[in-house]
């Protein structure tokens, strides 16, 4: 393993780096340092054995592919914490576009990033505490860099990997470094400007506004026109009903 903090660019101040080459999922490790960690830590790991993606779904990781995890204690509530989900997919977007044209890139709410239509990348959240503030809060973030998986049935967007889709090759330890200094310059808009700056940014490049799309909660099917993402980060559909307002859903268009 390695914990050079500089590898092969700009690493950004104040982060630590841990490359590991085989752990369970970076989010487990995470988890287990998380009572050690002085400082924001990336983890990455070169191969997964056990990678999920959000509720508990198998996340592939194939050679070539990165998968990371940032645990850090952001000194935020439960609900602030939630809404660096899109601090990390607006970094996560930044990244890609270094290596393959932007105007193939969206952004799919709440947490997925797409390259010409299919899944490029995924971003899943997990955080602990009892009080108002998280005690720590983990960001795993997986990105089909070289290759997408195969043999995926039955997913509303098929996986594509960045090379497939014509961009540049990138190993995984130059993406992560790439990652890792939008996501700080993310954090310091984040601190400057609020949160209201972060859903700008990320607005701008979001899949399908203005178009009607369907939100599948765990109890019903809503579609309506994508109007926005509110200042709590939740969906905005016009329905023929008016407005609806969802915090939590997978998103079909």
């Amino acid at each position: 393993m390695s914990t050079d903090p500089k590898p092969g660019g700009y690493w950004p101040e104040g982060y630590d780096r841990l490359i590991l080459d085989e752990v369970d999922s970076t989010m487990a490790e995470a988890a287990r340092r998380a009572p050690l960690i002085d400082r924001p830590t990336w983890i990455m790991a070169r191969r997964q054995t056990a990678g999920r993606g959000r509720r508990g779904r198998v996340w592939e990781q194939p050679a070539g592919n990165l998968a990371a995890t940032l645990i850090f204690r952001p000194n935020a509530t439960p609900a602030e914490a939630a809404r660096r989900s899109f601090l990390a997919a607006n970094a996560l977007f930044e990244a890609l576009a270094i290596y393959v044209s932007r105007d193939g890139l969206a952004q799919k709410w709440p947490n997925d990033v797409l390259l010409n239509g299919g899944k490029v990348a995924g971003i899943l959240l997990e955080s602990s505490g009892s009080g108002p503030y998280v005690d720590w809060l983990s960001v795993g973030i997986g990105v089909n860099l070289a290759h997408a998986p195969e043999g995926l049935e039955g997913v509303p967007f098929q996986p594509v990997s960045l090379r497939g889709e014509g961009g540049s090759p990138v190993a995984p330890e130059v993406f992560l470094t790439v990652l890792a200094s939008n996501f700080a310059t993310q954090e310091e808009k984040l601190r400057q400007f609020g949160f209201a700056r972060i859903r700008e940014d990320w607005l701008r490049n979001a899949a399908r506004l203005g178009e009607v799309i369907t939100a599948r909660t765990g109890r019903e099917e809503v579609s309506g026109i994508f109007d926005t993402v509110d200042g709590d980060g939740n969906l905005v559909l016009i329905t023929g009903k008016g407005p609806r307002t969802i915090s939590a859903a997978d998103v079909f268009f």
